[in-house]
């Protein structure tokens, strides 16, 4: 049972409206949004960032801005939200060898130096104590232009948000959030945990 009930998708007809964001990325409005309307300027301020963090203004895709959510989440231990991760990274056509291999990311085949690099920046940004160093530093500078690290970073810190939110909450995976973590991460030990009992999708 999460902490707090999420409201009906109708409560707040401006967070509704807003939310048509999230049937393109997951295909539902999530549980964490109908639980922030609760205090509606929360949930509208939560999706407005939302959309402007995964905006595509270089060359981060959308896909890769989805892998990079899934490997801060994994980092913070986030089950919802490595869910919602995966799920939006297949919508957005990541590769099925990477959504099948994103924990070996760093070895697989299915994935450039480049990407290592933005996905190795999700995992130190996302420990605690912060474990981005000089060498990482360099690492991203060598593929990615500063305004591209700024996209990728915006996608940790929001993903740290929503990781804090979702743990906290206990938030109820939707049921095809849920398809989509059995799917992909079962096999290296992803369960639903304090968030099995999903509401809406």
């Amino acid at each position: 049972m999460p902490l707090v009930t999420p409201l009906d998708p109708h409560a707040d007809p401006e967070t509704r409206e807003l939310a048509e964001f999230f049937m393109e990325t997951l295909g539902f409005c999530p549980n964490s949004v109908l639980t922030m309307q609760r205090r509606p300027a929360i949930s509208r301020a939560f999706i407005g960032l939302n959309k402007a963090v995964m905006a595509n203004e270089g060359r981060v895709s959308s896909a890769l801005k989805r892998m990079i959510a899934w490997v801060s989440s994994n980092a913070a231990g986030c089950r919802y939200c490595q869910a919602h991760a995966i799920r939006a990274a297949e919508r957005y056509g990541a590769e099925k060898a990477q959504l099948e291999n994103i924990w070996e990311y760093r070895t697989h085949g299915a994935f450039s130096e480049a990407e290592r690099a933005a996905l190795d920046f999700a995992l130190a940004a996302s420990q605690v104590p912060n474990a981005v160093d000089r060498e990482l530093q360099d690492r991203l500078h060598q593929y990615w232009d500063e305004g591209e690290i700024v996209e990728m970073l915006g996608v940790i810190a929001l993903f740290g948000y929503l990781n804090r939110w979702n743990d906290s909450m206990g938030t109820s995976l939707e049921p095809r959030a849920v398809e989509s973590g059995e799917k992909y991460l079962a096999k290296t030990g992803w369960k639903t945990g304090k968030h099995a009992g999903g509401d809406a999708g």
